[in-house]
């Protein structure tokens, strides 16, 4: 009972919002490079369900998602946020492109029951992780379905993106079981 437990690794993934595709071409290379080895590549879609990033990143931007392929320590979600964003603006000053902000990347995690997102921003449904950075739990895995909450984002929502989640969900599953 008073016994703790380390918690099992989870598999990582970046959200990523692009000005154009090899601003998105070079975060992939990027993240692989900095960040992990990436497994796992989504399609790209274009980014539409808002235009709160349009005066950073322009007004068409594309949407992909990766995961990286060594599993991590579920603790260090807030040192990866800050990583990402050091890497965000190493490819800003990169880039040679008229937008201030031409990469956006958002890192989260999947355990096989939920898909947690790292934020710099408070909210009432969001926990402080430490190192001035909170996160929050945005999809959760339940009946074998992906199941949102309100303040989910609404790109999130979408099947295209949770077929990925899916993905992710199975090779994670596949290394916890190699792992023993």
């Amino acid at each position: 009972m008073w016994e703790l437990k380390e918690p099992r690794p989870v598999k990582l993934i970046i959200g990523i919002l692009a000005a154009d595709k090899d601003a998105l071409a070079t975060a992939v290379g990027a993240i692989g490079e900095h960040i992990g080895k990436v497994d796992l590549i989504s399609d790209v879609w274009p980014f539409t369900q808002t235009d709160y990033y349009k005066d950073e990143t322009g007004g068409n931007i594309l949407r992909q998602f990766v995961s990286i392929e060594e599993l991590v320590d579920p603790g260090k979600l807030a040192e990866i946020k800050h990583a990402t964003n050091k890497l965000e603006q190493e490819l800003a000053a990169a880039l040679k492109i008229s937008v201030p902000r031409p990469v956006n990347m958002d890192p989260g995690l999947i355990e096989p029951s939920k898909l947690v997102l790292a934020t710099t921003k408070n909210y009432s449904h969001r926990i402080y992780i430490g190192n001035k950075m909170f996160a929050e739990v945005t999809l959760i895995f339940e009946k074998a379905a992906w199941r949102h909450f309100e303040w989910t984002y609404p790109d999130y929502r979408q099947q295209c993106y949770q077929e990925f989640f899916s993905k992710v969900r199975s090779r994670l599953l596949e290394q916890l079981r190699t792992e023993r």
